[in-house]
């Protein structure tokens, strides 16, 4: 289905910013959605993929093309086998999120129950690999229903085949198509919660959240408990969707939390918070710091083992002297008041509002600590 009179993409993404897009496909099926992207793909026009539209940030001058807004509906559930705890769910790629979250926890179904409130789309999900409070989805994910753009063929692409990183995927990295449909492999706690009287969350892996259940890490919790938990920390930062709330008024977590090698790490103040994520054989450029390797030339010690860390974005915008609540003088584009990693629309901010914002976030950082750092939003017309 077209849509014959498109609206502003600033209506249909969380940042409230965009423009008119020329053609708007409305699949609201699978084959649908196929044909829809088969058509356009034929055409030769530009083309995007709009989910819930929490990770893109659309230039004002609208997008001249077809915009494929991915509404399909379904949750297929194949039970476990006799004596199994595993469940398997094949989930549309319009399905929100969030409610595929909701419904895992009210079957009593653990191992997503963490990435609760992250809004968007399923299909959207692998793009990103999203994570949050100690869970990725890498760890539930077993596979994806694709359709290649180089082929036109659909194909079944297992987990493995997806090289999934933190935020990152081979979907991300140059593999061009649309998910179809995402299948998850989920922890049926039924059985359990028949003699333990609730059923349990998988264990809680990541500290603040620890802190805020009142348990130790590695110990399990109500999985309602735990959902109801995770979304009133992420609405205590704005990162629960609140029509009222101008901070939720954003694409999350607008910056990635910066990987560097670790002599660089030791480079930075002594409270910078910094996380071992183990010794890959090589460093991407993207996450070449300037003051380690000035981005150009060989990399020293590419192709063997260089440990890296995980930085803090958050503490970096923060100690570059960016505050809560920040904004340019005249712009209507903010950091938020809650939570320094993500940019808000204030009230009728453009595109270039935000990513203005965005430019002067990084050089402040790049300025004071030598990192550039990364955005995590999908960028439409817009360059930073």
């Amino acid at each position: 289905m077209t849509d014959p009179d498109p609206v502003p993409l600033s209506r249909l993404t969380t940042l409230r910013v965009g423009g008119v897009p020329v053609r708007m496909a409305l699949p609201a099926t699978e084959q649908e959605l196929v044909d829809a992207a088969l058509a356009a793909w034929a055409s030769g026009d530009d083309w995007m993929l709009l989910g819930g539209g929490s990770n893109t940030v659309a230039s004002d001058e609208g997008f001249d093309g077809t915009v494929i807004r991915v509404i399909t509906r379904g949750i297929e559930v194949t039970p476990p086998a006799a004596g199994q705890d595993r469940v398997r769910l094949r989930v549309q790629a319009g399905e929100p999120w969030d409610d595929v979250v909701a419904h895992a926890v009210a079957q009593g179904w653990a191992g997503i129950e963490a990435l609760s409130g992250i809004p968007g789309s399923t299909g959207a999900a692998p793009v990103q690999n999203i994570g949050a409070y100690g869970q990725e989805l890498d760890s539930s994910l077993v596979a994806i229903d694709f359709l290649d753009y180089e082929t036109g063929a659909r194909r079944r692409l297992e987990a493995a085949e997806l090289e999934l990183g933190y935020r990152t995927s081979a979907l991300k990295q140059g593999l061009r198509g649309i998910v179809l449909a995402v299948e998850l492999d989920l922890h049926d706690t039924t059985a359990e919660a028949s003699v333990l009287g609730s059923a349990l969350s998988a264990p809680v892996a990541y500290g603040q959240l620890a802190g805020a259940l009142g348990v130790q890490l590695g110990d399990r919790v109500s999985l309602a408990t735990l959902r109801d938990t995770v979304l009133a920390l992420r609405a205590s930062k704005g990162m629960v969707l609140d029509e009222s709330d101008h901070d939720t008024w954003s694409a999350g977590s607008f910056f990635t939390n910066p990987i560097v090698t670790e002599a660089f790490g030791r480079t930075l103040p002594g409270d910078a918070p910094r996380w071992p994520i183990g010794p890959p054989d090589e460093l991407p450029d993207r996450v070449i710091p300037l003051t380690d390797y000035a981005g150009v030339g060989p990399i020293p010690g590419a192709g063997a083992t260089v440990r890296l860390v995980k930085l803090s974005a958050a503490w970096l915008i923060e100690h570059a002297g960016i505050s809560r609540g920040f904004r340019l003088p005249g712009s209507r584009a903010a950091v938020s008041s809650k939570h320094t990693l993500a940019l808000t629309n204030t009230g009728g901010a453009t595109a270039d509002e935000i990513a203005q914002l965005a430019r002067y976030v990084q050089g402040r950082v790049q300025a004071e600590f030598g990192v550039i750092l990364q955005p995590e939003p999908v960028l439409v017309g817009l360059h930073l």
